[in-house]
């Protein structure tokens, strides 16, 4: 059982940056590949990005050229490093673990609890 924790959230203005991590405990992180998901008040869980076992990543349009998805696989860790912030960013993100790579949350088996990320405009 894999348990993932979710840091670096917080509270930033449009422009900023902001790197979330996301550590994995009781099992091998780098066995799996590391999706990030963003769900906004009222609104749907989205996919944001993902990085694969062999550190391939891909991302949603949205955040496409100003976030980058990165993992340490020494440190059992993944990160989310977030650039020029803008205020429809505002959501809890998750980061979640799967041995199928997709877009679609329900193909992944881990989760963490969040962090929250607020940007003000």
């Amino acid at each position: 059982q894999v348990q993932l924790v979710e840091s670096g959230g917080g509270l930033v203005q449009a422009g900023d940056s902001l790197r979330l991590s996301c550590a994995a405990s009781g099992g091998i992180f780098g066995n799996y590949a590391a999706g990030w998901f963003r769900q906004a008040p009222g609104k749907e869980r989205e996919f944001v990005a993902i990085i694969t076992r062999g550190s391939s990543t891909s991302y949603s349009d949205s955040v496409k050229g100003r976030f980058t998805a990165s993992r340490d696989n020494a440190k059992n860790a993944v990160y989310l490093q977030m650039d020029s912030l803008k205020f429809e960013d505002t959501a809890v993100y998750y980061c979640a673990a799967t041995r199928t790579p997709a877009v679609s949350p329900t193909l992944y088996d881990y989760w963490g609890q969040g962090t929250q990320v607020t940007v003000s405009s």
